[in-house]
């Protein structure tokens, strides 16, 4: 009975330890699974901003070994962290000129562990097969490269290079695609070019797939592959104006993308944009910031951002000293290199300057003292280095969308010069835009100031600062109409604008244009974004059209191509220590923007078009006129119809 009783208790006892562990069995069993977290590190626009870049507050921005100690100092907290970027990694400083030798860009990109990156349209600026020869350094230098993703860009068909462009993607691992696990989750990454970003870069000899079509092929097959998290590295960007912000617009098409790192368009967002679950981050250009994004998310497809910000890159940050080492010998390969044939050092002192000369604000249309200067300068050039330059009416354009970098007060620099005018290539294959003349007729001249007057509200980067001539425009004009005065000026970088040195332009008279390759050819443009209501034909001297603009470049007594870049360098140079003179210190009239209201400025010199549009509105008027008298006649009809029938009852 002892045995049974004890037996029985012992069975209670069992029962009821049973009892209370079932509750905690139970919260065990249900307790719902910890959310994943996702942290992804980013940049895009990189544009070769290897060193640090003077503010105008006295501070520095940018400068990849403070970039790689903010990476170090961030995959410290987030040791599964992704980093990535977002393309326009290129073009932007003098390293550049090593692109198609060395590719500093992507092995630097490598020495500070970035995991992908995808192409924007500079990596095209030395066109596609230049964008080859890249690949082919990169891949030769045996070191860590990033994965380089491009899901709708492909070697057009119709491209001769296109097999070499190939072998290039192939060897070096080209993909649409990837799979990348980390920390126990797998991501699904692809990258894409946009639209506007395509129009970029027109001599790419690439042809693009409609981005969000390759977008949802992309994620469909990554997730078929198992990816958990699927990020699209975009080179579109955002807008305020949501019919142009291509990638809102791509989230809103393709369900499935959990993250979009936004480039081309240099935004810097200080809150990612949520477009249904999918967030878009932007960290700036130029290496101003590293961004920062984690979010957590589950297998429900909830997602909830945990933390968003930007790191500065600035003086506060210590340099890397393994990149910086290494960015160092990218400087020395530089002036060896490349600065050798022009007999100047990477940073040599030109001369200096006692006031800032800044950047252009887009669409705003004024004056601008740096681009009147680098007007001025290529004028300077015709004179002074070009061989057997012709004894005839030459006028200088530059336009917004080259001047990529101010001139801040101080000494003024090659590098700082070259940044100016840091876009394109050679015929000779090197970095930087040649200049080239072009002949236009006198009329052809001022429709080019009606660029500037009347496409600049729409198409800010066409905003043109002009040597040799002057001209007045109102506003309020009627669109390709609002020029109403030009003329010719003497001696641009000698004289100070104020009406002195001024000449008629003849409209059938043959003029020389000298600009850089890219503003030379967009005037051949002009007609049709104007829809043949402007007309700009680049000619010959003898006035037959311009086919090859490679017959049109610009060489120096030793039959070298003379850059846009190096005019500016060479002008600032001839001030010595003198410095930049003060006439530059603020715009000098020769550009005159008029908002006046007055009958008289807004009607005078009228074109066809204006004559046009006068006609328009007086035939509206008078048909108006002609309504309203007989709305009123018929009035007059009725009321005296109805007073005679009352009459008569």
């Amino acid at each position: 009975m002892k045995l049974l009783r004890r037996l029985g208790a012992a069975a209670l006892c069992l029962l009821l330890l049973a009892g209370m562990a079932l509750p905690c069995l139970g919260a065990f069993t249900y307790k719902e699974k910890e959310p994943n977290e996702t942290t992804v590190l980013f940049t895009h626009d990189l544009h070769s901003h290897f060193l640090p870049q003077r503010g105008s507050d006295g501070g520095e921005s940018g400068g990849y070994a403070r970039l790689a100690s903010a990476l170090a100092r961030e995959r410290a907290a987030h040791p599964d962290a992704l980093t990535l970027d977002g393309g326009d990694f290129s073009i932007g400083s003098l390293i550049q000129t090593l692109y198609t030798t060395q590719a500093a860009e992507l092995r630097t990109m490598g020495a500070m562990g970035y995991d992908a990156a995808t192409a924007g349209n500079h990596e095209f600026d030395h066109e596609g097969t230049g964008f080859a020869s890249m690949l082919q350094a990169a891949f030769a230098s045996g070191e860590r490269v990033p994965a380089l993703l491009m899901a709708n860009c492909r070697p057009a068909d119709s491209n001769p290079d296109q097999l070499e462009i190939q072998r290039a993607m192939s060897v070096y691992g080209v993909q649409e695609s990837m799979l990348l696990e980390r920390g126990g989750i797998t991501y699904g990454i692809f990258g894409l070019m946009g639209l506007d970003s395509d129009d970029c870069a027109p001599t790419s000899g690439f042809a693009l797939e409609e981005p969000a079509a390759a977008a949802a092929r992309c994620v469909a097959a990554l997730k078929e592959q198992g990816a958990q998290f699927i990020i699209c590295l975009s080179h579109s960007g955002t807008s305020e104006d949501k019919k142009t912000s291509e990638d809102e617009q791509l989230a809103q098409a393709v369900e499935g993308i959990d993250l979009i790192i936004s480039g081309h368009t240099h935004t810097t967002l200080t809150e990612p944009i949520r477009v249904g679950n999918t967030y878009i981050v932007s960290a700036g250009p130029y290496c101003q910031n590293l961004g920062s994004v984690t979010i957590q998310w589950d297998d429900k497809g909830t997602r909830t951002l945990a933390d968003y910000h930007l790191t500065p890159i600035d003086e506060t940050l210590p340099d890397d000293p393994q990149i910086a080492a290494l960015v160092e010998e990218w400087k020395e390969q530089v002036s060896g290199e490349y600065l050798g044939r022009y007999g100047l050092e990477y940073d040599q002192v030109l001369t200096t300057s006692e006031f800032d000369l800044l950047t252009p604000t887009s669409g705003v249309q004024e004056g601008n003292s740096l681009g009147e200067l680098a007007a001025d300068s290529i004028l300077w050039t015709v004179e002074h280095l070009e061989a057997d330059a012709p004894d005839v009416d030459t006028v200088a354009v530059t336009a917004d969308g080259v001047l990529r970098a101010p001139l801040y007060a101080g000494d003024l620099t090659t590098s700082m010069a070259f940044d100016v005018l840091s876009m394109g290539v050679g015929a000779d294959g090197t970095s930087g835009y040649p200049l080239v003349a072009v002949y236009l007729t006198g009329k052809e001249l001022k429709a080019a100031a009606e660029v500037d007057a009347s496409v600049t509200p729409i198409m800010p980067a066409a905003q043109l600062y002009i040597s040799g001539m002057s001209y007045a425009f109102n506003t309020h004009r009627m669109f390709f109409n609002r020029v109403y005065q030009a003329n010719l000026c003497e001696a641009p970088f000698v004289l100070n604008f104020q009406g002195s040195g001024l000449a008629r332009i003849e409209d059938g008279k043959l003029y020389r244009v000298v600009a850089g390759r890219y503003i030379a050819e967009m005037l051949g443009t002009v007609k049709g974004k104007s829809m043949g209501l402007l007309s700009l034909e680049p000619k010959n001297a003898d006035g037959t059209p311009v086919t090859d603009f490679e017959t049109c470049i610009l060489r120096d007594q030793f039959g070298n191509e003379i850059k846009e870049w190096y005019a500016l360098a060479a002008y600032l140079a001839s001030f010595g220590e003198n410095g930049v003179p003060e006439w530059y210190a603020r715009p000098d009239g020769r550009k005159t923007v008029s908002r006046s209201w007055n009958p008289i400025t807004l009607l005078r010199s009228p074109n066809w078009i204006t004559l046009a549009a006068a006609a328009v509105v007086i035939i509206a008027a008078l048909i108006v006129v002609a309504v309203v008298r007989t709305v009123l006649r018929v009035k007059r009809r009725r009321r005296y119809g109805e007073g005679t029938a009352n009459y008569r009852g």
